[in-house]
């Protein structure tokens, strides 16, 4: 063979073996591709039940939580003299505003200020525009009526009483600082009633009653009312702040005044919850803040204050509150300890919606 026939051959031969290896090369490429089909991954199509049963559970979490929330504080007793009171809401409103998730509504039950003077819905004012807080809603407590107590001086005087004052002048006080036509409200936060009722007088226009909580006619026809209207079998929520005296009779000082009449009021209906305040009473001390009735009834502890048996303000670094949550089926209240951010064993209630 010539060497030039030789070069020939040779060449064809590395074109021949050039071409199988490319044949061989697209083969093993279509193998691989083919074997990484075959198997699951990150990426793959496969990885998807995973997803969805991800989502599944958090749908099973979100079924599970609360329709409803809100934080009630009474006898929060905001003044200028009393360092205090301010101490313990600022307490509790930084508390408030590290739940989550976030509460839905702040009520406030009365007894807002301790004189119910201008000094004192100033420094109220001060102390809730410092937070980021969910709407507002309030009522009247005796308190908020005691600047016909105070003289010109700032004094509390007994002897000059009215000092000049009307039991008019708080409530327009009270009205003005809320944004409200009446002392008395209602709403509907995230579809459930929460009614306000509120003291409509005091002892400058009514002293036969001290100290206790009187309603008009026209607030408790207002107040059925307002129950008819929103009465669907859900929970409903009714905010008073002197307490009620035993069943079967009227209230005297320091207590509801038509007490008869507001149960009758509410015995048609279901799930209703009661708020009260006013006693201050340590939720640690044995004394009772539940009661079962034809509605659930609660007292409330302060805010402010907090008292024990004897009416002291012994455990001056306490504070507290309850904070209520609705669920499909039940609702909890649950005592709060403000000052250590802490949950309250004694004060915890789990009610079955019926």
């Amino acid at each position: 063979m010539s060497r030039r026939a030789f070069v020939r051959w040779i060449l064809g031969l590395l074109i021949l073996i050039g071409a199988a290896a490319t044949g061989l090369y697209k083969l093993l490429l279509r193998a691989v591709d083919a074997q990484n089909v075959s198997q699951p991954n990150a990426d793959s199509d496969l990885s998807q039940p995973k997803q969805e049963q991800a989502k599944t559970e958090r749908a099973a979490v979100d079924e599970n939580a609360a329709l409803f929330s809100f934080m009630i504080l009474s006898d929060l007793h905001i003044s200028g003299y009393d360092p205090n009171t301010t101490k313990h809401l600022k307490e509790a409103l930084d508390d408030i505003t590290k739940f989550e998730p976030p509460v839905d509504a702040l009520i406030l039950t009365g007894d807002l200020t301790d004189f119910g003077g201008e000094d004192g819905y100033r420094e109220l004012k001060k102390l809730l525009s410092g937070f980021k807080l969910p709407p507002i809603y309030a009522n009247m407590g005796n308190h908020d009526y005691y600047d016909i107590w105070v003289d010109k001086n700032g004094a509390f005087n007994k002897d000059t009483m009215p000092n000049g004052k009307t039991d008019a002048m708080a409530r327009e006080r009270f009205m003005k600082f809320f944004n409200q036509e009446k002392i008395y409200s209602s709403a509907v936060v995230n579809g459930y009633p929460v009614i306000m009722l509120s003291q409509e007088t005091y002892v400058q226009e009514k002293p036969e009653y001290g100290e206790g909580a009187w309603y008009s006619d026209e607030q408790m026809n207002w107040f059925k009312e307002e129950l008819n209207k929103h009465y669907t079998g859900k929970p409903m929520f009714v905010m008073t702040h002197q307490p009620l005296p035993p069943i079967g009779s009227d209230g005297r000082t320091h207590q509801l005044i038509r007490a008869k009449q507001f149960r009758e009021i509410l015995k048609p209906f279901k799930n209703v919850f009661v708020f009260c305040g006013h006693r201050h009473q340590d939720f640690q001390n044995g004394a009772e803040h539940y009661v079962k009735e034809s509605f659930h009834y609660f007292h409330n502890s302060s805010v402010g204050r907090v008292l024990n048996r004897s009416f002291q303000n012994a455990g001056k670094d306490k504070s507290q509150g309850l904070y209520v949550q609705v669920f499909k089926d039940r609702v909890t209240v649950r005592g709060r300890e403000f000052s250590k951010r802490s949950w309250l064993p004694e004060a915890d209630w789990d009610i079955k919606i019926t």
